[in-house]
Formats: structure tokens, C-alpha cells, sequence
């Protein structure tokens, strides 16, 4: 299917069920319940997970075949989302030009910054790519204000020229579409004490996700990706072949760039409005995490590691001291207010100390990351049917 073998379209299938039924899968605890603070089915989020998915995708060709550490690829990201607003301002409000121009604008730039950066392999090039980062956010802070908006950032306004579109209607503010629909349109669905939400929005952003995913397998698949790695196994002996690696580990940054850039469109397409943050180093941090916690070098695993993150981030969050008040009201006066003096600071402000011990656990039990963990616990339940069906085969038909 597509040019996929069968075990990679039986992947594809996956990532389409479980983007497509996202809003069923995130919301399964009913609406009024104590557990319904752990629900995730609204659009804000659901965009979030597809679009940082892409990004973390993209930085994936990089360096989990390659092996290259980048810890600039926010640089890219924001480049991608100063493009897409400013299309939005200058051309059409419609989100098409502004996430191809996104995509175009970060290529160039990461072909730029990886034609310097590359020269260098290991943690020198880690710091080349980090260097690049910061002096782009320090750029888009300050000297570059008149274009970047500086510490407010970008927005659209009312009297933007936008060329392609009509004028609005005194009152009206400009809102992003696809050929007139909006990405806040949708509607909801009302099941009992469940209610789902189906946003434009999110879907047109997953779509693009898995064309990327798909577009990713066929990287991963074709000689390029088997050079890449090769390169990533043992670049000194291609060189010594006579093999010159730097064309393929120039395209495989300026890929991870242009996804990162298409990452920076959605996210404006999403939510108009766009900062300097988004390229600070703690931007390029999280991608990075996403990724090894995901499982590097796997297919799946940087969605699943982009999901986790952003879930931690909106959801964990968000508990506070009166959550956990409900949570453990039942038990006695003293025990209830030891729980949560313990759990108090893991939640809330402290859920970065939960993701970084659990990043901690699985960089030391799972170096596969997530994806690792999954095939662990598929591995266990084959082999207790494989004894069971040994077990049955040397049953007597008496028994």
C-alpha cells in the first residue's frame, strides 16, 4: 500500500486510527468525574501533540539516523512560524501559503546553518547548532524587532494589507482558514456524560502529520535513509572508502529543518500569534527529549514521545493542591495531608521533576525508549501464549 511493505503500512494504518479517533481516545473518563482532569480531547492540546509530533518526526531523520545531536532545531521552528505569519499579514489569511513559504524559508535557513554546522561532527557540531539558536533568538529578541515584533511578537491586525483577500467587516477580527474554513470551526458530540470535540483545526493538522510519517517511512526505507545509516554506524570507514558523507548529512539536516518549519507554519496556523520563545534552547531541549524518550531511530517514536510530553505539560500540570485535597479527602486528617505534602511536589509546577525522573528511567532500563517498552510487553504476552500453546500440544486428548 503506497509503495509500503506490510508491516509499515500496518504502522501507517496506526498513526491514522489513532489521530483520527483522537478525540474519543483522549476523552476517556466522563465530563463532572474526579478522573476527568486527566482527559485530553480538546483542541488546543490535540494540535499541540500532532504538530510537535512533526517536529519531533523531522528532527528523527537527523539524528536518529545520522546520529548528528542538534540542539538548535528550534531555530528552525521559529523561522518556520515568523514565515507563516508574515504571509498571513502581507498575502491571505489562508494557512496553504503560509505553511509551504514556512517550510521553504527554513529549508534555506537550515541549509545554511548545516553548510556551516556540518563541517564539525560529535558535540562540536552540537554546539555550532545550539551557538546558531541562541544567536537567532537574541536576533528575533531585539535587533530584529521591526520584523519580529520583538518581546510582544507578531499577530495579525485588522489593517494588514493581505492582498489576496477581501476587506473585512469593521468589527471583524482576521482569523486563519483553509479556502474559508476556519481552524477553530467544529463541532461537539454529546454521548451520556462524555462529550467529544471535533475541531477543524486539529484534523487538518493531523492529516499533514501523517503525510509526514508517511513521507518519513519512505525515507527510512530508501537507499538515502541506508546511507544515513551507514554514516551514523561508521562514518570514518565511508570516508576512508573514497565516499563523501557531507552531501547526505547536509540533506538529511536541511529535511529535519524543513519539517521543523512546516511545525512553525501549523503552530501559526493553529494559534495566530507567534514569539521569540519559540526559539529559545529549552525549545530545542524539549524535541530532543521527545525524541529519545520516544525510542530514537524508530518510526513511531517520536510521536509517542512528543504525545507524552505535551501530555505531561497540559495535563500534569495542571493539578494543583485543591486536586489533590479531592483526590485524597477520603483517608484521615493526617494522612490525607502527608499524601499529599509527597505527591505536591512531583504535580503542578513540579511536573518537569516527574518527567525528568521518568526520563531518567527509561534512558537507563529502556534505551529504546517507549517503543522499546511496548515491544518488551508484546514480547512477554507472545511468549506466554507460545508456552501455553507448548503446553497444549503435549496434553493427552484425556485430559
Amino acid at each position: 500500500m503506497f509503495g509500503l511493505n506490510k508491516k509499515d503500512a500496518g504502522l501507517l494504518l496506526v498513526v491514522a486510527f489513532l489521530a483520527l479517533a483522537a478525540p474519543f481516545i483522549l476523552n476517556p473518563f466522563p465530563e463532572g468525574s474526579a478522573m476527568a482532569q486527566f482527559n485530553a480531547g480538546y483542541p488546543d492540546l490535540m494540535q499541540r501533540l500532532v504538530i510537535f509530533g512533526i517536529f519531533a518526526i523531522g528532527f528523527n531523520i537527523l539524528f536518529g539516523l545520522t546520529g548528528y545531536l542538534s540542539f538548535g532545531h528550534a531555530a528552525f521552528l521559529g523561522v518556520g512560524s515568523y514565515a507563516a505569519i508574515w504571509m498571513m499579514k502581507l498575502l491571505t489569511m489562508n494557512v496553504v501559503p503560509a505553511i509551504i513559504v514556512s517550510v521553504l524559508i527554513a529549508g534555506v535557513f537550515s541549509l545554511l546553518v548545516g553548510w556551516i554546522s556540518l563541517r564539525r561532527s560529535g558535540i562540536y557540531f552540537s554546539i555550532l547548532t545550539l551557538a546558531f539558536a541562541q544567536m537567532s533568538y537574541a536576533l528575533a529578541y531585539s535587533v530584529l524587532t521591526p520584523i519580529t515584533g520583538g518581546e510582544t511578537g507578531l499577530q495579525p491586525k485588522y489593517d494588514d494589507p493581505r492582498i489576496l483577500d477581501g476587506a473585512l467587516e469593521a468589527g471583524k477580527s482576521p482569523r486563519a482558514n483553509l479556502f474559508g474554513l476556519e481552524m477553530n470551526d467544529g463541532f461537539e458530540l454529546s454521548m451520556g456524560n462524555w462529550v467529544f470535540t471535533f475541531n477543524a483545526g486539529y484534523y487538518i493538522a493531523a492529516i499533514v502529520m501523517l503525510i509526514a510519517f508517511y513521507l518519513s517511512i519512505r525515507i527510512f526505507r530508501s537507499p538515502f535513509g541506508m546511507m544515513l545509516r551507514a554514516v551514523k554506524s561508521n562514518q570514518q570507514r565511508m570516508t576512508y572508502t573514497g565516499l563523501n558523507t557531507k552531501p547526505y548529512t547536509l540533506a538529511a539536516f536541511v529535511i529535519s529543518g524543513m519539517y521543523a518549519g512546516l511545525a512553525g507554519g501549523l503552530l501559526v496556523a493553529m494559534d495566530t500569534q507567534v514569539g521569540a520563545e519559540r526559539m529559545f534552547w529549552t525549545a530545542s531541549g524539549e524535541v530532543v527529549l521527545m525524541t529519545i524518550l520516544g525510542g530514537a531511530g524508530t518510526l513511531i517514536g517520536p510521536v509517542l514521545g512528543a504525545g507524552f510530553i505535551k501530555y505531561m505539560e497540559n495535563i500534569v500540570s495542571k493539578i494543583n493542591k485543591s486536586v489533590l485535597e479531592q483526590w485524597f479527602a477520603f483517608m484521615p486528617d493526617g494522612i490525607e495531608d502527608v499524601m499529599i505534602a509527597l505527591v505536591y511536589p512531583f504535580v503542578g509546577k513540579g511536573w518537569h521533576l516527574t518527567l525528568g525522573l521518568l526520563f531518567m528511567l527509561v534512558v537507563i532500563f529502556l534505551p529504546g525508549g517507549l517503543v522499546e517498552g511496548g515491544q518488551r510487553i508484546a514480547k512477554l504476552f507472545r511468549g506466554k501464549n507460545a508456552s501455553d500453546d507448548t503446553t497444549d500440544a503435549t496434553k493427552t486428548p484425556a485430559e
